[in-house]
């Protein structure tokens, strides 16, 4: 099982601003910056409900293609998550809807991120 995960933005400001629109409809915020002085000076910070796991850290490299899914407990904060990501910046890559090649229930939407991540909210519910 996986504990954590995190993933190398290119600018950490502009990725932040994306995140906190993204994984508010998730009920998910920014919950920790580790102070500089443990990171080399490099800016790095986690998302999370309740403690932080899902990580950005700021590098010069990056590389695009990653994919990333995020628990929604709704349909409608699948919804909101893609019309929250979109109005941050991010750009479509699969609008909310039912995904039965998956799953019968799997209702997902995906947006690529500012770094070219593929980044997913789904919910297993039924309606």
């Amino acid at each position: 099982m996986i504990d954590h995960t995190g993933i190398v933005v290119s600018d950490f400001e502009k990725a932040r601003a994306f995140y906190d629109k993204a994984m508010a409809p998730l009920g998910a915020r920014l919950l920790m910056m580790v102070p500089k002085e443990y990171t080399g000076d490099v800016k790095v910070g986690g998302y999370g409900r309740e403690r932080p796991v899902f990580w950005l850290h700021e590098a010069t490299t990056t590389g695009p293609g990653r994919h990333y899914a995020f628990t929604a407990d709704s349909r409608a904060d699948v919804d909101a998550f893609h019309a929250a990501a979109i109005a941050a910046g991010g750009r479509d890559n699969g609008a909310p809807g039912l995904r039965p090649h998956y799953h019968p229930d799997y209702y997902g939407a995906f947006v690529i991120d500012p770094d070219g991540n593929n980044i997913e909210a789904v919910c297993h519910r039924p309606q």
